[in-house]
């Protein structure tokens, strides 16, 4: 698949506002951004591998620990690295903030200007 130098990934959820915010500035930093909207797409564990990868996380490093199903289902257990693999898989709305990756580069958003980092 033939992608454009410039093009922005943009993983985010509709609903946060912090995710709006940043799909604003997301315009500004290319002209080509690829929204993927992680409630209706689902990521694969290769995909969320990939991701980390480029942000240099871990799993539970994107995760909303305050969010009620977080605490319902994934607080105080002991997971391994493929099990917060699947968490990421099954529980995207737990994500505390849009990820932009451009080339190489990848942000985890907590401030909306965050994405600015990639220019």
């Amino acid at each position: 698949m033939k992608m454009h130098p410039n093009e922005l990934f943009f993983y985010y959820t509709p609903d946060h506002s912090i995710d709006k915010k940043a799909r604003a500035y997301a315009r500004s930093v290319s002209r080509y951004v690829n929204e993927i909207n992680i409630e209706k797409e689902k990521i694969t564990t290769t995909g969320w591998r990939t991701i980390l990868d480029k942000l240099d996380l871990r799993p539970k490093d994107l995760l909303n620990r305050a969010h009620p199903d977080y605490q319902a289902h994934i607080a105080g257990k002991t997971w391994d690295d493929e099990s917060w693999l699947q968490i990421l898989v099954k529980y995207p709305h737990l994500i505390k903030a849009p990820i932009a990756i451009k080339r190489e580069k990848a942000v985890l958003c907590l401030k909306p200007n965050d994405i600015l980092k990639l220019n």
